[in-house]
């Protein structure tokens, strides 16, 4: 069965485009679960693919199935994340999601049974869509009901492409910080990133302007110019990625305070080089030396007279483009991390392996003779400001956990003196 349940068909699918995707999920599900057409179903599948399946196999495949879970009686609700549509399905023996893909011509991409995803029920009084460059930000705005103190934070992801909540595994870090903060009458903002949302945005000349900073900057000014947060504090909470590039984001969005959290104050493309080091140390299988001495040799290049503006991305760390990490060469922190005259709260897990105590240090020795400046150390926690124990490593997001409350409460009084 778990075969049956995992097996991924990889398909296409020619659709009506005047349909949403919602609507071509639930006509396709019905064709094919329902109403057992295969011929139907399968006529929804690009040409030049579609013999990859035939008709009479992928009838096999849902006879199958069905033996396994019995007949599809209802979908229950329907949720996504950017492409990626979850049909929750009561079956007569169990309850699934129907896992469907969408192209960005909205053609059918993937076909999956999988476990139910729970999704956080965002209503209409916590959804605020913001425009920023061209794009829309998807977000939850928390306002107390009560007991406001007229404190706004808006929340700038880590690398990668993250939801608002800065899903990693099971932990939410930045939904459990602005829970935290509404109880204690603080509002925040948080979206998801543009390269979650559209990663087809992100093309060879983006840099971390568009990925990152031009929208915190958007999304303060959204509120500085917005009648209904008139007399607001705004506060630009940076995590990792986010806190790295919070002097530039600073630059721009003229905020009232900034929040590091995990912030690399020496070059990315050094930290690199430390983290796979590190991983190779406690796990080889999983990170080998092939591994450690690729990096090296693109950081290397990127960091020799040979690179520029037209070397190729297979060369460069990360799977980058030249222009991304010129951008990134041309950018110090420390520097402009100086040029800040707000306060400012710089917090540090002691178990984080990809940021460590050294940038700490060097956050703290650029800003020793700044008075509005403050820094906390916390022994036990990790990248994701989550209690553990033991080695570091990667197994560590793999646990749920909830973010530290002593944290928690340095970050509130921060917020609110």
């Amino acid at each position: 069965m778990k075969k049956l349940l995992t097996l991924l068909l990889i398909i296409y699918s020619v659709l009506f485009f005047s349909q949403d995707r919602k609507e071509i999920g639930n006509t396709f599900i019905k064709a094919l679960l329902i109403d057992k057409n295969t011929e139907k179903a399968h006529s929804y599948f690009d040409p030049s693919v579609a013999g990859q399946i035939p008709a009479d196999q992928l009838k096999s495949i849902t006879e199958q199935l069905q033996g396994q879970l019995g007949g599809l009686k209802n979908i229950l609700e329907v949720n996504n994340e950017g492409n990626t549509y979850y049909y929750y399905s009561e079956f007569e023996k169990t309850k699934l999601d129907v896992q469907l893909t969408f192209s960005e011509n909205n053609k059918l991409l993937g076909f999956f049974l999988v476990p139910h995803k729970t999704f956080e029920k965002h209503d209409e009084k916590t959804t605020l869509t913001i425009k920023s460059d061209g794009i829309e930000l998807n977000g939850t705005l928390l306002v107390p009901p009560s007991d406001n103190k007229k404190r706004l934070v808006i929340f700038v992801h880590g690398s990668g492409a993250h939801d608002r909540d800065e899903t990693i595994g099971e932990n939410k870090p930045f939904k459990d910080i602005a829970e935290y903060l509404l109880a204690n009458g603080i509002a925040s903002y948080r979206y998801d990133k543009r390269t979650y949302t559209y990663p087809e945005a992100f093309t060879e000349k983006s840099t971390v302007e568009e990925e990152t900073i031009n929208d915190a900057v958007n999304a303060a000014n959204y509120f500085k110019n917005s009648a209904d947060f008139k007399g607001y504090q705004i506060i630009i909470l940076g995590h990792s990625q986010g806190a790295y590039l919070m002097p530039e984001i600073a630059k721009k969005a003229q905020a009232s305070k900034y929040v590091f959290m995990a912030g690399n104050a020496r070059p990315l493309q050094d930290l690199l080089v430390e983290q796979y080091e590190y991983l190779h140390s406690i796990d080889p299988a999983k990170v080998p030396s092939e591994a450690v001495q690729e990096i090296k040799k693109q950081v290397a290049f990127l960091n020799s007279s040979q690179f520029n503006l037209n070397s190729p991305s297979s060369e460069l760390p990360l799977g980058q483009s030249a222009a991304y990490w010129q951008y990134l060469k041309n950018y110090n922190q420390l520097n402009e991390v100086k040029k800040i005259k707000v306060p400012m709260f710089f917090a540090q897990g002691g178990r984080d392996y990809q940021v460590t105590e050294k940038d700490f240090n060097l956050w703290k020795t650029a800003l020793k003779n700044n008075k509005a400046a403050v820094f906390r150390l916390y022994p036990s926690l990790s990248h994701l400001f989550i209690t553990g124990s033991g080695k570091p490593s990667p197994k560590d997001y793999e646990t749920k956990g909830k973010v530290d409350e002593p944290f928690l409460k340095d970050l509130s009084q921060f917020i609110l003196q």
